[in-house]
């Protein structure tokens, strides 16, 4: 499909969301409403490059919905909060779940393509497989409240039969510009590169599984970039429906994620081992690996950045100039 009238874009001051409309803004595409929750972190700075039409809060948005109705060719739900360690299970339902209903139900009532961000979260300890089929979603067991309010709107959509008609995200370990206001959320990428250049070390946590050594234990780390181009070619490939895995297709150690930080800073390696907190020693996956299958097969051309080229190009484009996405 051509995603030639309004776009919407929630979470747009936020990482991926700013991320999308930088790489909507390349194909020449301002036609955009922005709406987030700007509070008072600094993400208002990732939209300051950016062209777009026009901004609303999250909780207006309701109110302008109706007089656009077939104004917008597609809405990109990728506001949420999206802390795994939020336990406020209200707040998670009310933002995550219940607002997730709302913009589906009205995308599909007038026309509008609708792409939102599940989560890899959902797969939890990755027991049952992290593949997106969509047969069978009720095996899932995710690990935290944020997982299962992303798990929520999945199984709902499927219950109502509309998942074949609309594209769900579940985005595996994304880092990359823009997220700097991430606070603990931030990628190792973001927050190694940090303690490097103060200290000239880095520490990752130790392994507590006899089959994983210190440093590689294994995600599948997703460059910014590479996710929003995905995301896009999802929205205007209209065949597509149901979930996607958005990820490298490659599981890496965290010691090859790191690594490279120091070759762009040019600086030697230096890598410390630390005690995991005991909250998250049964709450942490050694493995993620998106099987990325089922994009492959909508025509996806694939992935623009090897591990080591998305980091060195974060590093020494962004993190050293402190650029944004747009600048």
């Amino acid at each position: 499909m051509s995603l030639d009238k309004k776009i919407i874009v929630t979470g747009g001051a936020g990482f991926i969301g700013s991320a999308l409309i930088w790489a909507l803004n390349q194909r020449g595409i301002d036609n955009i409403l922005v709406t987030d929750v700007l509070g008072s972190d600094e993400k208002w700075k990732n939209l300051v490059p950016l062209k777009f039409d026009d901004y609303v809060e999250a909780d207006r948005l309701r109110q302008v919905l109706p007089v656009l109705e077939s104004e917008v060719s597609a809405i990109f739900h990728l506001g949420a909060c999206s802390a795994t360690t939020e336990r406020d299970c209200r707040y998670l339902i009310e933002n995550n779940y219940e607002y997730t209903k709302i913009l589906a139900h009205w995308a599909l009532e007038n026309d509008s393509r609708f792409v939102y961000a599940s989560s890899a979260a959902t797969y939890g300890d990755g027991a049952e497989g992290m593949d997106d089929k969509d047969d069978d979603l009720n095996r899932l067991r995710p690990l935290n409240m944020y997982g299962y309010s992303k798990h929520m709107f999945d199984l709902y959509a499927q219950k109502h039969g509309f998942l074949d008609k609309i594209v769900g995200l579940k985005y595996f370990n994304v880092y990359g510009p823009n997220e700097d206001h991430k606070g603990d959320m931030r990628s190792v990428v973001h927050k190694a590169y940090g303690q490097i250049r103060e200290t000239g070390s880095v520490n990752l946590f130790k392994s507590y599984h006899p089959d994983y050594k210190d440093g590689e234990q294994m995600r599948d780390f997703y460059y910014v970039k590479d996710a929003v181009a995905a995301t896009i070619h999802l929205a205007e490939t209209s065949s597509a429906g149901g979930l996607f895995n958005l990820g490298s297709g490659e599981a890496n150690t965290w010691l090859s994620l790191v690594k490279p930080i120091f070759a762009a800073l040019e600086i030697p390696e230096k890598i410390d081992f630390i005690e995991m907190p005991e909250q998250l020693r049964g709450k942490y996956q050694y493995y993620t690996k998106a099987d990325t299958t089922k994009l492959d097969a909508t025509g996806f051309e694939g992935l623009q950045y090897s591990l080591a080229e998305a980091v060195t190009d974060y590093v020494k484009g962004y993190l050293v100039t402190r650029n944004r996405l747009g600048d």
